[in-house]
């Protein structure tokens, strides 16, 4: 029974890897950040609250999972029914690269223009990876990592 939590800095592959992950082993995937944010402009986190009872939900609903995203908030809420945790930690270069190579993600984004129109402010994101103190932070994903007592890996490349 595979529980997996996938988290990194943004573009460091924890969608391709959730969903690699899904469909070679039939895991029921989900993205923290189609129910971490509200359609507002700029957009604004959804209560904390909400998004919690939408991941016990998703656990629920699903005997076997991956659940991926940068929300150390959120991940500490499916953390104790997990049995693992991934943790991508490539370099701030590496993430940026990943970013200038994205394909489209059509359940993000309406098209591939708009998704680029957010390119710049991806970047300078990805770029205060190691500075902020919040909960997408490294620090916040360090702590994540150090302090889960179940399997665990980190990856530190995009092979």
């Amino acid at each position: 029974m595979r529980k997996v939590l996938v988290f990194g800095n943004s573009a460091s592959g924890k969608s391709t890897l959730a969903k690699r992950l899904a469909a070679s082993e039939q895991l029921a995937h989900l993205d923290l950040d189609l129910l971490a944010w509200q359609a507002t402009n700029p957009p604004t986190r959804v209560p904390l609250v909400e998004s919690a009872k939408a991941i016990e939900k998703f656990m629920l609903q699903h005997e076997h999972w991956v659940i991926e995203g940068c929300y150390s908030d959120l991940l500490k809420v499916a953390k104790e029914q997990s049995t693992e945790i991934i943790y991508m930690n490539l370099s701030v270069d590496d993430c940026i690269e990943n970013a200038n190579n994205r394909s489209w993600e059509p359940h993000k984004y309406t098209s591939k223009i708009e998704q680029d129109a957010n390119l710049a402010m991806l970047i300078q994101w990805i770029s205060q990876y190691e500075l902020r103190d919040d909960n997408f932070s490294k620090a916040a994903h360090i702590s994540f990592y150090q302090n889960y007592t179940g399997a665990k890996k980190m990856l530190t490349t995009n092979s």
